[in-house]
């Protein structure tokens, strides 16, 4: 037999087509998750206890980006941050990981004739995005080329494989040697090793598929290529490992669960496989006798829904077992910019989520330390108003950290609703900086209320008071607002409004009345008129809030 030379061509054909593959899939899982933010975000904050939910948030989160890595990382960054538990962590992980698998099916596709239609696709997805003006529809014509685009590269793969089988035909000695690779725990590594550097278990796995599929045979042909796939699993682990540098406590146990789950599952499984050396054939083979790559496909995804069954009943203690391992520092200090991670950029719309939360604790302290200051101004209590300036420094550091994350988050690529949502964050930030600062105003007049011994009337203190009263009322309904989209409750925030701007001109006039007739001192002039029209515009800014929703 004569020894064709090496077809070098194929390997490049080869990596084009996995090139294509993978950028397939991040055209459809970017356009995908663009589609999805709404929900996606309302997914994420309604994070339980619940085992069950928890699986099926990372199973949809994982479907939507296609990739378990970034679920993984995204969870990381979330438990970080404070927002997940250590225990909601583990559940989305072993969701993430069952999600993963669908990558592997749409790979098993691709014998199928549908594969040929799905192709066509990419022109359908292109023509879409080219054509329509509408952003919604371009971006839905970008998620249908993606998936064409996946089915291209592999069908580039699958013909580049069908080449390095024909050179292997002419080459036995080579075929021997890939047929003598027996080792399962070589051949665990060898899958372990190539998903490490690639950094995807998905196109890993997707590459096997195809070589099972155009007869690329490694090992014996019995279990071996199972055991490639068990290494896969354990290869994913690498990118959540780099991620949990500089994290904290909570964080890195989350990323030992993940690497804990992979791999005692694929040690459990690879134990059943080395003593049940005809799985495949037994068990695959006769489920699925016509469709090779199916099989594969369908074991993967055997393999990870089986760990999952099998740990879901014992997440707590392998939470606290984690929590042994890796014990809690005598010093720990949570940093003020948890909330806004840099792995939450891994999924803007969910970083977006988190920050609308932050900026509606941070609102929640303005509003607080408005009503602190005038608390303080009334009793005259100058000790009391050290509160209000680290509650206000406290805010000023919180909404600079919002504001610089928010320039990373734009600078991703997120969808139109997703940028006018940062636009607004942008601009209720602003006004919740306002407040604050209005609130620094009356630590001026409490100084000098009590330096200058200046005494108001109980009847100007109880108008006060219900003006105080009224900008936590408009604040209250603003967040609502905000949180809800809620516009029928903005007639009653102006009419709140209407009320305060009424109150601060009645107020003035009264005062002005009172400063003729003698019955107001000229030294309390400047700090009551300078009082209410603060009061004033703290909720004129509080309103702006309410009305953002009106630019979404």
């Amino acid at each position: 037999m004569v020894v064709e030379k090496f077809d070098y061509v194929a390997v490049l054909i080869l990596f084009g087509g996995l090139g294509a593959f993978l950028l397939g899939f991040k055209l459809l899982s970017d356009n995908v998750e663009k589609l999805a933010t709404g929900k996606l975000r309302q997914l994420f904050n309604k994070t339980s206890n619940s085992r069950f939910f928890g699986v099926g948030i990372g199973v949809v989160s994982t479907v939507v980006v296609q990739s378990s890595s970034v679920t993984t990382v995204m969870t990381v960054g979330f438990v970080n941050a404070g927002i997940m538990s250590l225990y909601q962590a583990a559940c989305v992980i072993m969701g993430a990981n069952i999600g993963t698998t669908i990558t592997g099916q749409i790979a098993a596709l691709s014998a199928l004739p549908v594969a040929e239609f799905a192709m066509a696709l990419t022109t359908v997805g292109a023509f879409m995005d080219l054509i329509s003006k509408n952003n919604k529809v371009k971006t839905i014509g970008l998620a249908i080329a993606g998936l064409g685009l996946v089915f291209i590269g592999l069908e580039i793969m699958s013909a580049s494989m069908a080449s390095i089988k024909n050179w292997l035909e002419t080459a036995p000695e080579v075929a021997e040697y890939l047929t003598k690779i027996n080792n399962p725990v070589l051949l665990l590594l060898i899958g372990m090793v190539v998903t490490a550097i690639v950094q995807s278990s998905s196109a890993v796995t997707s590459i096997i598929i195809l070589m099972v599929g155009n007869g690329i045979v490694i090992g014996d042909g019995g279990n071996a290529v199972l055991y490639m796939v068990l290494g896969t699993n354990i290869g994913t682990c690498v990118t959540a490992l780099l991620s949990s540098v500089g994290t904290n406590t909570n964080a890195k146990r989350t990323v030992l669960f993940h690497f804990m789950f992979n791999v005692i599952g694929s040690i459990i499984f690879m134990i059943i496989l080395v003593i049940w050396k005809d799985f495949n054939q037994t068990v695959l083979v006769g489920l699925f006798p016509e469709a090779e790559e199916t099989q594969i496909a369908m074991f993967h995804t055997f393999f990870n829904v089986t760990c999952t069954l099998i740990y879901l009943p014992f997440v707590k203690y392998l939470v606290k077992f984690t929590q042994i391992i890796i014990p809690d520092k005598k010093k720990s200090a949570k940093g003020e910019d948890g909330f806004m991670d840099k792995r939450l950029l891994e999924m803007p719309s969910l970083a977006i989520g988190q920050l609308q939360q932050k900026t509606a604790y941070v609102s929640s302290l303005a509003i607080e330390s408005l009503e602190q200051a005038f608390a303080a101004f009334l009793d005259g209590n100058v000790l009391a108003l050290d509160k209000v300036s680290q509650k206000n420094e406290e805010i000023a550091k919180t909404s600079k950290n919002i504001v610089d994350y928010l320039v990373k988050v734009s600078a991703c690529d997120i969808s139109l609703e997703d940028e006018k949502l940062v636009n607004n964050i942008h601009t209720n930030v602003g006004d919740i900086v306002r407040v604050a600062e209005l609130a620094d105003n009356f630590i001026k007049y409490t100084h000098k209320k009590v330096d200058q011994q200046l005494n108001f009337s109980e009847k100007v203190i109880d108008d006060l008071k219900k003006m105080v009263s009224l900008l936590r009322e408009q604040h209250d309904l603003a967040l609502q607002i905000i949180e809800n989209k809620d516009y029928l409750l903005l007639k009653r925030s102006d009419e709140i409004e209407d009320e305060i701007d009424a109150m601060r001109r009645q107020l003035t006039a009264d005062h002005i009345k009172r400063m003729k007739s003698g019955e107001c001192s000229a030294e309390n002039n400047n700090v009551f008129v300078n009082m209410v029209c603060n009061l004033e515009r703290a909720g004129d800014h509080l309103s702006y809030m309410a009305h953002s929703i009106e630019e979404l």
